[in-house]
């Protein structure tokens, strides 16, 4: 009996030899985290298993993208290395690559400075709104008021924010040649008041009927802005 339990007993170490060596063979290797389209990225923008991450990589660009190298629904882009970037989507809101967000991708209705960066439209800050984004000036749509040169586009600016538009006024400046965004609008109720805006336009001699007075823009989309004086 003594006998038969020894061997029981050889017989249960045996097999739990058995399975502590099977488990350590069967572990299977961590997957290789790679920047690529369906990667995860944390809030911090490292990569990670997709059970972690708060966003996406959609597609991968040249550095800088050009246009139509990220999605349009892209939230943020990042350097991944030389010549590369990641064009990346939050799973969840908020999305500040949506128009006017303050991130992603420039497009139509967002808004930016004067040296072309993106600001949220809800905040403080921002020199004008995109109406679309081109290469050339001469392709900005015909309701540009004003345009801002980038690294390789052309952003073609309407209505909001310090943009001169039609109809605005203005105080006088201190030099016929300016740069537009110099140009201080003020209400046109208030004693500073000097003139009106009438329209922008490439050359003085397409002024309008009843433009008294005109500045000419250094660098500007139709350089020419168009006045009716108010007061002398």
């Amino acid at each position: 009996m003594a006998a038969a339990g020894a061997a029981l007993a050889i017989t249960l170490i045996a097999l739990a030899g058995a399975v502590i060596a099977g488990s350590g063979s069967g572990t299977r290797p961590r997957p290789v985290l790679r920047w690529s389209p369906g990667a995860c990225v944390t809030g911090e923008y490292a990569l990670t298993a997709c059970n972690g991450g708060e966003s996406e990589v959609v597609a991968l660009a040249p550095d800088p993208p050009g246009l139509g190298d990220c999605p349009e629904d892209t939230d943020d882009v990042l350097r991944v290395g030389a010549g590369r970037t990641a064009c990346v989507r939050n799973f969840l809101e908020p999305h500040p690559g949506t128009p006017g967000g303050g991130g992603g991708l420039l497009r139509p209705g967002d808004c930016v400075t004067l040296d072309g960066r993106e600001r949220p439209c809800a905040g403080p800050g921002w020199y004008g709104r995109s109406v679309a984004i081109v290469e050339d000036p001469d392709a900005c749509p015909s309701g540009t008021l004003d345009a801002l040169d980038g690294d390789s586009h052309v952003i073609c600016l309407g209505p909001g924010g310090q943009v001169l538009d039609r109809g605005a006024c203005v105080a006088e400046p201190a030099t016929d040649v300016i740069a537009r965004s110099a140009v201080t609008r003020v209400p046109c109720d208030s004693s500073d008041a000097w003139a009106r805006v009438l329209s922008f336009e490439g050359e003085p001699s397409a002024c309008p009927r009843g433009t008294r007075r005109y500045l000419r823009a250094e660098q500007a989309y139709r350089p020419v802005t168009c006045l009716s004086v108010l007061s002398q």
